[in-house]
C-alpha cells in the first residue's frame, strides 16, 4: 500500500524515541486494505469489515502480552479508525501516528493527484482522453509514499485524530516523506512513555465533548462522508452514544 511503505521506518523512530525515554519497545503488525487498489471489483466488500479484523488484531497482541503502552502506527482508510477503535476498547496508554499525506504529483505542469486518476478513467470511457494519456497520468498521480492526497478518509480521519486528543499536532497534516514527520514518530515514542507514566489513557480523553470538537472539525474541513461510518464504531468503544444527528445540527451551525 503506497500509505504504509514507509511505516517501518516511522516505527524505527517511535522505538528511538520509547527508548530515550526508557522503555523496552516490541513491534507487531495487523493487515492493509488500500480503497484504491480494492476499487471497483470484489475486493470492496472486504474493506469495511477489515477495520473490524485490525482492531480485533491489535486487541488480542495487546491483551496476550500484554503491554504497559501501545502506539498504533497506520495510514490508509480502514486501517486508521481501526487502530482508534483498538485504542479505546483496550484503554492502556496509546497514541496513534499516521504516516502522513503523499504529496501531489505533476503532470504536463498540472498538480495532480488520484482524484485526477479517477477523472482520467471516466473521461478514457467518454472519449474525452486516450489511454495513453491516462497511462502517463496514472504514474505522476501518486509519487511516493503516504495517504492519497485529497480529503478522502485517511487524512480526514488523521486529521480527526487531533481533534479527538488521541495523536500529536501536526498528526494529520506533516507530509509523509518530511524529516519532520519522522521527527513527530520519535516524539510519540517520547509522549508514550510520558502516558504510562502518567496512567493517561484513550477513554480520559475521548469524551463526548472531544466526538463534538473532532466533528465540528470535519465540518470545517469538508472532510470524508466516510467519517459518519467510522467515528460512531470509535464512539461505541469509548461507551459514549454517538447521536447522528449531531452531524447535522453541527453542519448547519
Amino acid at each position: 500500500i503506497p500509505g504504509h511503505i514507509h511505516l517501518r521506518e516511522l516505527a524505527e523512530k517511535v522505538k528511538e524515541g520509547v527508548r530515550q525515554a526508557g522503555g523496552t519497545p516490541v513491534e507487531f503488525n495487523t493487515i492493509g486494505i488500500c480503497d484504491g487498489i480494492a476499487m471497483g471489483h470484489m475486493g470492496m466488500k472486504y474493506s469495511l469489515p477489515s477495520r473490524e479484523l485490525v482492531a480485533d488484531s491489535v486487541e488480542t497482541m495487546a491483551m496476550a502480552y500484554p503491554f504497559d503502552g501501545m502506539v498504533c502506527i497506520a495510514d490508509c482508510d480502514k486501517i486508521v479508525p481501526g487502530m482508534m477503535m483498538a485504542m479505546l476498547r483496550v484503554n492502556i496508554p496509546a497514541i496513534y501516528l499516521s504516516g502522513g499525506p503523499m504529496m501531489a504529483g505533476k503532470c504536463n505542469n498540472k498538480t495532480v493527484d488520484l482524484i485526477s486518476v479517477f477523472e482520467g478513467v471516466g473521461a478514457v470511457a467518454s472519449g474525452k482522453m486516450s489511454e495513453k494519456a491516462l497511462k502517463e497520468l496514472e504514474g505522476c498521480a501518486c509519487p511516493g509514499a503516504g495517504s492519497c492526497s485529497g480529503m478522502f478518509t485517511a487524512n480526514s480521519m488523521n486529521c480527526l485524530s487531533e481533534a479527538l486528543g488521541l495523536s500529536l499536532p501536526g498528526n494529520g497534516t506533516t507530509p509523509a516523506i518530511t524529516a519532520e514527520r519522522k521527527r513527530l514518530a520519535e516524539e510519540t515514542g517520547i509522549k508514550i512513555m510520558e502516558l504510562v507514566k502518567k496512567q493517561i489513557k484513550p477513554r480520559d480523553i475521548v469524551t463526548e465533548k472531544m466526538l463534538e470538537n473532532a466533528i465540528t472539525v470535519e465540518m470545517a474541513l469538508g472532510s470524508s462522508t466516510n467519517t459518519v461510518l467510522h467515528l460512531p464504531a470509535i464512539s461505541n468503544e469509548a461507551g459514549i452514544e454517538l447521536d447522528l444527528k449531531m452531524f447535522n445540527a453541527i453542519s448547519e451551525k
